[in-house]
């Protein structure tokens, strides 16, 4: 049998040591596997017949304003403003602070009396009534001229005769008519009757003619059938006048001449007068055709006509 080994003697125990601490290793995102790049393709063309579709348009971008740098030096000791009492430099005309105007608007002067009075009066809108105004002006104007132009002899008988045209024409019949002379059977009534087959007969050249009327009247023109029918036949068988002379008197003892020229022909020959007032006309015959042998000369119908 084997002898023992002998015991060994007690030590200490040993103090427990730490285990070292190692790093931790740091932590890798995970790698995501890459793709290949694939070469850009170009975009296809567009077909030429392809229609065009609408475009928005762009947003407008408002500019901002742009601020002007006061000048450091730029001392305050002009005149203040009137809203905002900032003084400002005397060059200026609107305030730096407030932008009010600095220039005081000029006070209207007053205006004269007849300016107060309507239509001439000043209204409280800008150009209220201003073309009413000078359209009433120019009206008083020419009202003025026109009255003033018709107190002149040439003025009133210009404005009658525009009333002659523009107005309308009535027969009117004498009151009374006589003549110088008249062959047998062929009285001066017979000119006046109002039929053409029955003639009044002067015997000779200077034979007058004359009509009254009971009232004045404006005698615009008058009418005259010469020979003694509206027969081409009978017309050329009778004398009759061609140059004759219009003597009018009027109501204040005016009288007015005016000589006549007819046409040889049958039918009615109108003259023109345009005389007012008128109480008396005579027709005195100057020529004829067609008077051989001292035969009488033959006046169909006068006709007087006044202005309605």
């Amino acid at each position: 049998m084997a002898p023992l080994a002998p015991p060994r003697p007690r030590t200490a125990p040993e103090a427990a040591r730490p285990a070292p601490v190692r790093p931790a290793a740091p932590a890798t995102p995970p790698v995501r596997p890459v793709e290949p790049v694939r070469p850009a393709q170009p975009a296809p063309a567009p077909e030429a017949d392809a229609p065009i579709g609408a475009v928005q348009p762009a947003k407008p971008v408002v500019r901002r304003p742009v601020v002007r740098p006061v000048d450091a030096d730029e001392a305050p000791d002009g005149p203040p403003c009137p809203a905002c009492g900032t003084p400002n430099l005397p060059g200026r005309r609107f305030c730096r602070r407030c932008a009010e105007p600095l220039q005081a608007k000029e006070e209207a002067e007053p205006l004269p009396w007849w300016r107060t009075v309507w239509p001439f009066r000043r209204r409280v809108r800008v150009r209220s009534g201003r073309a009413l105004r000078r359209i009433l002006l120019v009206l008083a104007v020419v009202g003025l001229l026109f009255l003033g132009f018709l107190f002149l002899p040439a003025g009133r008988v210009l404005f009658e005769d525009v009333r002659d045209k523009l107005g309308g024409t009535a027969e009117i019949s004498p009151a009374g008519v006589s003549a110088s002379g008249s062959a047998p059977g062929h009285p001066a009534g017979a000119a006046i009757d109002g039929l053409t087959n029955k003639y009044w007969s002067a015997p000779t050249l200077g034979s007058s003619l004359t009509c009254t009327f009971a009232t004045p009247f404006r005698l615009v023109g008058v009418v005259v059938h010469t020979g003694a029918s509206k027969e081409p036949e009978e017309f050329r068988r009778e004398p009759r006048p061609i140059r004759a002379e219009l003597v009018v008197e009027t109501a204040d003892g005016t009288v007015h001449e005016k000589k006549l020229t007819f046409n040889d022909k049958p039918g009615p020959q109108e003259v023109r007068t345009g005389i007012s007032d008128v109480v008396s006309v005579r027709l005195v015959l100057r020529e004829a055709a067609g008077q051989d042998g001292g035969r009488p000369i033959a006046v169909g119908e006068v006709e007087f006509f006044k202005r309605t």
